[in-house]
């Protein structure tokens, strides 16, 4: 198990997020507290997972019991106090950047560390942010996010390119200012195209 450190402590507050967005997403289909559980744990956890699944590495929810605590409480945290986080819209919003741009970051480093091609661990680690989006929209029968807001996958992306482009100068950059960079770029992307509405070409009818 991983000793604690700031790095540990940002994934856990951006695995609680993302448990929060999906607990919320069930609580708005009017699930009960077991299906908000699970909702909430598989939008937290299903995107790290499906990263481990495809690099061949053991999952961090099966051997770190912190990341499902994490996930478990923030929750139940929801179920019970959703009204009052229902008016605290733009904070969440403002958070589930900050988890995507640090689960990418996490999910492109682990894949190019397990010897991945650039394109290959440019896939994993925007699946690691946008996975468990994934999972939720279509446990709860929605059009996933990632073919609504073209911000959103489209974000991931540019991060996860510009950690797998600079990693060969990963010595030279250093690791904390590459990832930072990275997670930084994500972040304002996001930010900017939900100050501004940004979204691609829809079809006319």
């Amino acid at each position: 198990m991983e000793p604690f450190s700031l790095t540990l402590f940002a994934e856990l507050v951006g695995t609680a997020v993302f448990a929060a967005s999906g607990a919320s997403a069930a609580v708005g289909k009017r699930l009960d507290m077991f299906g908000v559980v699970v909702i909430g744990a598989i939008t937290a956890l299903g995107g790290g997972a499906t990263r481990d699944v495809l690099i061949d590495a053991p999952p961090l929810v099966l051997v770190d019991w912190r990341y499902a605590t994490a996930a478990v409480l923030a929750s139940v945290a929801v179920f019970f106090f959703h009204p009052a986080l229902s008016r605290l819209r733009i904070a969440m919003l403002v958070l589930d950047a900050a988890g995507l741009a640090l689960f990418t970051v996490v999910g492109t480093m682990k894949g190019l560390d397990y010897g991945l091609a650039v394109y290959a661990a440019c896939i994993v680690g925007v699946l690691s942010g946008v996975g468990g989006g994934i999972l939720r929209d279509v446990l709860t029968q929605e059009i996933p996010v990632i073919l609504r807001e073209d911000f959103y996958a489209l974000a991931a992306a540019i991060g996860a390119i510009i950690v797998a482009v600079a990693a060969p100068w990963q010595s030279r950059i250093g690791t904390l200012t590459l990832a930072a960079t990275a997670a930084a770029t994500i972040f304002i992307v996001r930010m900017i195209a939900i100050k501004y509405r940004w979204k691609a070409p829809k079809p006319k009818f």
